[in-house]
Protein backbone atom coordinates (compact mmCIF):
# COMPACT_ATOMS: atom_id res chain seq x y z
CA UNK A 1 0.00 0.00 0.00
CA UNK A 2 1.41 3.40 -0.95
CA UNK A 3 2.20 6.15 1.54
CA UNK A 4 -0.51 8.29 -0.04
CA UNK A 5 -3.18 5.62 0.55
CA UNK A 6 -2.07 5.07 4.15
CA UNK A 7 -2.13 8.82 4.79
CA UNK A 8 -5.56 9.14 3.20
CA UNK A 9 -7.01 6.33 5.32
CA UNK A 10 -5.50 7.81 8.50
CA UNK A 11 -6.76 11.33 7.68
CA UNK A 12 -10.24 10.03 6.82
CA UNK A 13 -10.29 8.10 10.10
CA UNK A 14 -9.41 11.26 12.04
CA UNK A 15 -12.07 13.22 10.20
CA UNK A 16 -14.80 10.67 10.92
CA UNK A 17 -13.71 10.23 14.54
CA UNK A 18 -13.61 13.98 15.25
CA UNK A 19 -16.90 14.54 13.43
CA UNK A 20 -18.59 11.74 15.37
CA UNK A 21 -17.20 12.87 18.71
CA UNK A 22 -18.14 16.52 18.10
CA UNK A 23 -21.66 15.57 17.04
CA UNK A 24 -22.07 13.52 20.23
CA UNK A 25 -21.14 16.57 22.30
CA UNK A 26 -23.74 18.66 20.49
CA UNK A 27 -26.55 16.09 20.62
CA UNK A 28 -25.90 14.42 23.96
CA UNK A 29 -23.31 16.27 26.06
CA UNK A 30 -24.45 14.73 29.35
CA UNK A 31 -23.62 11.20 28.19
CA UNK A 32 -20.51 12.12 26.22
CA UNK A 33 -18.84 14.39 28.77
CA UNK A 34 -17.68 11.66 31.19
CA UNK A 35 -15.45 10.28 28.43
CA UNK A 36 -13.60 13.60 28.21
CA UNK A 37 -11.77 12.82 31.45
CA UNK A 38 -12.78 15.65 33.78
CA UNK A 39 -13.72 14.64 37.34
CA UNK A 40 -17.10 16.38 37.56
CA UNK A 41 -19.99 17.77 35.53
CA UNK A 42 -19.86 21.57 35.02
CA UNK A 43 -21.83 23.46 37.64
CA UNK A 44 -24.55 26.00 36.95
CA UNK A 45 -25.00 26.67 33.24
CA UNK A 46 -21.60 25.20 32.38
CA UNK A 47 -23.12 22.48 30.19
CA UNK A 48 -23.19 24.96 27.31
CA UNK A 49 -19.40 24.79 27.16
CA UNK A 50 -19.67 21.12 26.23
CA UNK A 51 -21.74 22.06 23.18
CA UNK A 52 -19.07 24.62 22.28
CA UNK A 53 -16.50 21.82 22.40
CA UNK A 54 -18.71 19.78 20.09
CA UNK A 55 -19.07 22.65 17.63
CA UNK A 56 -15.29 23.16 17.69
CA UNK A 57 -14.69 19.48 16.93
CA UNK A 58 -17.20 19.45 14.06
CA UNK A 59 -15.57 22.52 12.51
CA UNK A 60 -12.10 20.99 12.88
CA UNK A 61 -13.32 17.83 11.12
CA UNK A 62 -15.00 19.78 8.32
CA UNK A 63 -11.83 21.76 7.60
CA UNK A 64 -9.83 18.54 7.35
CA UNK A 65 -12.55 16.94 5.22
CA UNK A 66 -12.64 19.82 2.75
CA UNK A 67 -8.86 19.71 2.32
CA UNK A 68 -8.92 15.93 1.84
CA UNK A 69 -11.79 15.96 -0.66
CA UNK A 70 -10.37 18.84 -2.70
CA UNK A 71 -6.92 17.24 -2.87
CA UNK A 72 -5.00 19.97 -1.05
CA UNK A 73 -2.73 17.42 0.57
CA UNK A 74 0.11 19.71 1.68
CA UNK A 75 -2.39 22.04 3.34
CA UNK A 76 -4.02 18.97 4.92
CA UNK A 77 -0.67 18.02 6.44
CA UNK A 78 -0.18 21.51 7.87
CA UNK A 79 -3.71 21.67 9.25
CA UNK A 80 -3.36 18.26 10.91
CA UNK A 81 -0.22 19.56 12.62
CA UNK A 82 -1.99 22.71 13.80
CA UNK A 83 -5.22 20.98 14.84
CA UNK A 84 -3.21 18.58 17.01
CA UNK A 85 -2.82 21.54 19.38
CA UNK A 86 -6.56 21.33 20.11
CA UNK A 87 -6.16 17.73 21.28
CA UNK A 88 -3.01 18.59 23.25
CA UNK A 89 -5.00 21.47 24.77
CA UNK A 90 -7.75 19.04 25.78
CA UNK A 91 -5.10 16.84 27.38
CA UNK A 92 -3.67 19.80 29.31
CA UNK A 93 -7.18 20.86 30.37
CA UNK A 94 -7.96 17.42 31.82
CA UNK A 95 -4.62 17.28 33.63
CA UNK A 96 -4.93 20.85 34.96
CA UNK A 97 -8.37 20.11 36.42
CA UNK A 98 -7.27 16.90 38.15
CA UNK A 99 -9.06 14.66 35.69
CA UNK A 100 -8.20 11.17 34.60
CA UNK A 101 -4.53 10.92 33.68
CA UNK A 102 -5.28 7.78 31.67
CA UNK A 103 -7.90 9.61 29.59
CA UNK A 104 -5.73 12.71 29.23
CA UNK A 105 -2.78 10.73 27.90
CA UNK A 106 -4.54 7.75 26.35
CA UNK A 107 -7.27 9.62 24.51
CA UNK A 108 -6.27 13.25 24.02
CA UNK A 109 -2.48 12.87 24.03
CA UNK A 110 -2.51 9.80 21.81
CA UNK A 111 -4.95 11.39 19.37
CA UNK A 112 -2.83 14.54 19.16
CA UNK A 113 0.37 12.57 18.65
CA UNK A 114 -1.19 10.42 15.91
CA UNK A 115 -2.43 13.60 14.21
CA UNK A 116 1.12 14.97 14.27
CA UNK A 117 2.47 11.73 12.81
CA UNK A 118 -0.20 11.73 10.08
CA UNK A 119 0.49 15.41 9.33
CA UNK A 120 4.24 14.78 9.08
CA UNK A 121 3.70 11.76 6.84
CA UNK A 122 1.53 13.83 4.52
CA UNK A 123 4.16 16.57 4.50
CA UNK A 124 6.76 13.94 3.60
CA UNK A 125 4.53 12.55 0.88
CA UNK A 126 4.10 15.98 -0.70
CA UNK A 127 7.66 17.35 -0.31
CA UNK A 128 9.03 15.77 -3.48
CA UNK A 129 6.44 17.28 -5.78
CA UNK A 130 8.36 18.92 -8.57
CA UNK A 131 7.25 21.64 -10.90
CA UNK A 132 6.18 20.69 -14.40
CA UNK A 133 9.01 21.00 -16.91
CA UNK A 134 9.06 24.26 -18.74
CA UNK A 135 8.12 24.14 -22.38
CA UNK A 136 10.99 24.95 -24.65
CA UNK A 137 10.65 28.45 -25.94
CA UNK A 138 11.39 28.95 -29.61
CA UNK A 139 14.90 30.22 -30.11
CA UNK A 140 15.40 33.36 -32.17
CA UNK A 141 17.05 32.64 -35.49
Amino acid sequence: MSLKKINTVLAATFILFILWFGTEYILSPETTAPGYGLPSWPSGDGGGFLVIKGIRDVVLALVLGILLVTGHRRALGWVLLVEAFAAYGDMANVLAHHGSVATALGVHGLTATLMVVNGLLIMRETRDVTAAPEALAPQPA
